[in-house]
């Protein structure tokens, strides 16, 4: 017998690092704005899920010097004790407007609520149709609620309904869970005809709007107001650290499933309620995506602009995509990490992303509304060098 029980850790780490999947942070020292500091040298920033600017706001940040000095840095308990501030439902109402839902239940973090959301609204007697390319938080909720859980290939309506016409009478409730952009590829749910198949065989639907709230919508309402969806029946759930530029998430909904949540998702019973300084911030954010629609305006030409001279222009093998998300595959690991190293060399920061995190190894590339056409020259450039390079 081993006489040390924790021997096991190395060796697993050991198998990590030969596989090129061994992860470790960046320091990085500034980040507002398009261009950020990583130890000496300053970088273009592409790695970045602040896709309006909002993250370096003055707006934002004196919200939250504002919060803080008034209510203080913590939340101090959990919102059904001594962890409820004005503050927090004022945020959900702000939400639930931007959603046009009934109401939004606000949570600590994006991946908190939809472990909550979907280990409450789901159990042993049901069933959970999940796309394959979903979220970690999504396959880890639907591992959470003991259902019994299926996936269906990616974005793929056939199968889907395959699966529910194999599968759905067999159980008392089923739930379809998708993010609406996927984080990895930019590419879009077809939700529509994902609603209308869940209409057929008595379906909830869980969308994740996490990469589409403030980006989509002629409000910033995410897929749902872009595919014309509002005021339908559905889940939705979002994160406001991404293009809101704060932390936390949320749970938008009817007032009976928002009601239901703040009695049965544990995630937000057990858990300390947001602090006031992101709950300040997230407020001030979603006020200025309703505000000021040009920053997603300034967003979408920034995405034309990309793809233009990308995939149009130098014909490099980019994902087309609608959303500020895109990627670059590699043959392997190695070949990703040694093309990320090249990139920060160029004065581009998008690392790689590896297993497994995602099946095929890539470049992510992530747009933002504050790069300049002179950042996404450079980009472009450097990343017809990194091609060229690996090709010879």
């Amino acid at each position: 017998m081993n006489a040390d029980p924790y021997a096991w850790i190395e060796k697993s780490l050991d198998t990590v690092r030969r596989a090129d999947w061994y992860r470790s942070p960046q320091s990085i020292e500034s980040c507002r704005g398009p261009t950020v500091k990583l130890g000496n040298r300053r970088l273009i920033n592409f790695a970045s899920n602040d896709y309006l600017g909002l993250a370096g706001d003055d707006r934002l940040i004196q919200a939250a010097v504002a919060a803080t000095k008034e209510l203080g840095t913590g939340a101090t308990g959990s919102r059904l004790l001594s962890g409820h501030r004005d503050l927090h439902r004022q945020l959900e109402l702000a939400i639930a407007n931007l959603k046009q839902t009934e109401d939004a239940l606000v949570f600590s973090s994006g991946y908190l609520a939809n472990l909550g959301a979907i280990a409450s609204i789901v159990g042993k007697r049901d069933l959970i149709l999940s796309d394959k390319y979903n979220h970690s938080s999504l396959k880890n909720g639907a591992a959470l609620s003991g259902a019994t859980a299926l996936e269906y290939n990616h974005c793929h309506l056939e199968d889907l309904k395959a699966k529910l016409e194999q599968n759905r009478v067999k159980y008392r409730k089923c739930l379809i869970i998708t993010d609406s952009v996927f984080s990895m590829d930019g590419d879009l749910c077809p939700l529509p005809q994902l609603i209308a198949l869940a209409g057929q065989f008595n379906c909830m639907v869980l969308v994740d709007e996490a990469h589409a709230t403030g980006v989509f919508g002629a409000r910033g309402g995410g897929c749902t107001e872009h595919f014309g969806c509002t005021g339908l029946p559905l889940i939705q759930v979002g994160t406001l650290s991404k293009a809101l530029g704060s932390l936390g998430g949320y749970v938008a909904g009817s007032a009976a499933l928002i009601d239901f949540l703040r009695n049965r998702a544990a995630t937000w019973i057990y858990t300390t309620g947001l602090t006031p300084a992101d709950t300040a911030a997230a407020l001030e954010a979603v006020k200025i995506v309703q505000q000021e629609p040009e920053r997603r305006s300034r967003l979408q030409q920034n995405i034309e602009t990309f793809k233009y001279c990308a995939i149009t222009n130098r014909q490099l093998p980019i994902s087309h995509s609608l959303s500020p998300i895109f990627s670059l595959p590699l043959k392997n690991a190695a070949t990703a990490l040694t093309a990320g190293s090249k990139l920060k060399e160029m004065g581009i920061f998008a690392p790689a992303i590896r297993p497994p995190t995602v099946s095929v190894s890539r470049i992510r590339i992530s747009l933002m509304a504050t790069h300049e056409l002179a950042h996404l020259q450079q980009l472009v450039e450097a990343l017809g060098e990194v091609l060229s390079f690996d090709s010879m």
